[in-house]
């Protein structure tokens, strides 16, 4: 008889979801560690999706459970991660839904966890499981799952996938391929976002100049809290880094150290560790962007430039006043959603500024900006008005085609329009008309 692994629910309520949870971290952790080691990346970037259906309750808590069930398969039954899914794969979830394993059915609602009632801590349900199957007359019946249910749930599945890709941490989308494929007749059309260039969104040259100035400006005047978001939006933006490549999770804390001199050459990149796919990549530092570290480094009363084998924490946490002994600065780095909340406050900044200056389009479009749009903008900048050269630039993004990387050229509308304003339909009838 296969015994089943024990299926753990990952996901608290949304009040609690940004608390996060000592037993599920303890679980990631050994998973990380011991199978899967981009486990606690996925986790992170899953929390954050879930975060962002805070406006819907409803939906949250649809979007929770089926993706909850979905990363138990992949991580305790097929033993993969779900950025290695791919659609044939994706078919033996399906199956794997309509004919789940006895013990992973449960015949009444429970909640996912509990809090405990002499030490107030949130502990996962033991008696949660990931299927709701019916009773009658005391008796369980077959458990079914019908043919609209099973379309949501690869519905749920492709709209995760569509923000994994807009994350770059994946390029396919196996959900959305089986949908498309017409296996399920669905009806309908099914409409995901979609990959092309129009969505690789990217600060304009007077949307960025807003971020900088904002971030200059924060740093003077609360040097205490922006220095490091100067520096944090310098270094992704100057090195066009995935927010997963500069916040701790377990098994990585991002140091100093990571910055690098060549002995030979006196170059200096910044070493990545492990990106996605599990790659390692150096990435080539700019003058400007190292007299940004010296600056950094300055403020935190360090040398210059990291010596060779420098631990010290990248971006250090600050803590707010009251907090006892945990007041002021931290000896640790920031994790996926710390970043994002320091971000997502210099965008608004940022917006504000631009409103108050009468760019209210600006503004609208910088707050819908996102952290990895800075990826996008170092990208994009580098090629378009830098002018560096395709295969410098996919190295240095880790691309492994420069067709990925050739899909930043010329990406906005207008230059567009602009390069094509002055096309002729006949050129020697034009030249005539001239004279």
């Amino acid at each position: 008889m296969i015994k089943i692994p024990t299926a753990i629910p990952l996901f608290d309520a949304i009040e609690y979801l940004e608390e996060g949870n000592a037993r599920v971290n303890e679980y990631i952790a050994a998973l990380t560690v011991h199978r899967l080691s981009d486990a606690a990346v996925v986790y992170e970037y899953s929390a954050d999706w879930l975060l962002e259906q805070r406006g819907s309750e409803n939906n949250f808590k649809t979007y929770r459970s089926e993706l909850t069930t979905f990363l138990y398969w992949c991580f305790e039954i097929e033993q993969a991660s779900p950025l290695d899914v791919t659609r044939r794969s994706l078919f033996r979830y399906v199956e794997f839904c309509r004919q789940p394993p006895q013990a992973l059915i449960a015949y009444f609602n429970t909640a996912q966890f509990k809090t405990h009632k002499e030490t107030g801590d949130r502990l996962p349900n033991p008696c949660w499981r990931p299927f709701l199957g019916r009773k009658q007359d005391g008796e369980a019946l077959p458990y079914r799952l019908s043919e609209p249910a099973l379309r949501t749930k690869l519905a749920i599945l492709s709209a995760y996938y569509s923000f994994l890709i807009d994350e770059e941490l994946t390029e396919r989308n196996p959900a959305r391929q089986i949908l498309k494929s017409g296996v399920f007749h669905t009806g309908g059309q099914f409409h995901a976002s979609g990959e092309d260039n129009e969505n690789l969104k990217a600060f304009s040259e007077l949307q960025w100049s807003y971020v900088m100035t904002s971030a200059r400006r924060l740093a003077q005047e609360t040097p205490a809290l922006h220095e490091r978001t100067l520096f944090l939006v310098s270094l992704m933006y100057g090195c066009y880094l995935r927010i997963s490549e500069v916040s701790a999770r377990p098994g990585f804390a991002p140091i100093m150290g990571q910055f690098r001199r060549d002995s030979q050459t006196a170059i200096w990149s910044y070493h990545i560790p492990r990106s996605k796919g599990g790659k390692q990549r150096s990435v080539a530092v700019s003058k400007a962007l190292l007299a940004a570290l010296k600056r950094y480094r300055h403020y935190l009363g360090l040398s210059d430039l990291p010596p060779p084998g420098d631990e010290t924490p990248l971006f250090i946490r600050h803590r707010p006043a009251g907090h006892g002994r945990d007041a002021g600065i931290q000896n640790a780095n920031l994790g996926i959603r710390q970043i994002r909340d320091v971000l997502d406050a210099l965008f608004e900044t940022a917006a504000c500024a631009a409103e108050k200056d009468g760019f209210l389009q600006d503004a609208a479009e910088i707050r819908q900006m996102t952290p990895h749009s800075l990826r996008h903008t170092g990208i994009t900048h580098d090629i378009n008005l830098n002018q560096r050269p395709l295969s410098h630039v996919q190295a240095d993004a880790g691309h492994d085609s420069i067709d990925t990387t050739s899909r930043y050229l010329h990406t906005g509308r207008v230059e567009r329009h602009e390069s094509a304003a002055g096309k002729q339909l006949d050129r020697l009838q034009a030249a005539v008309d001239d004279q």
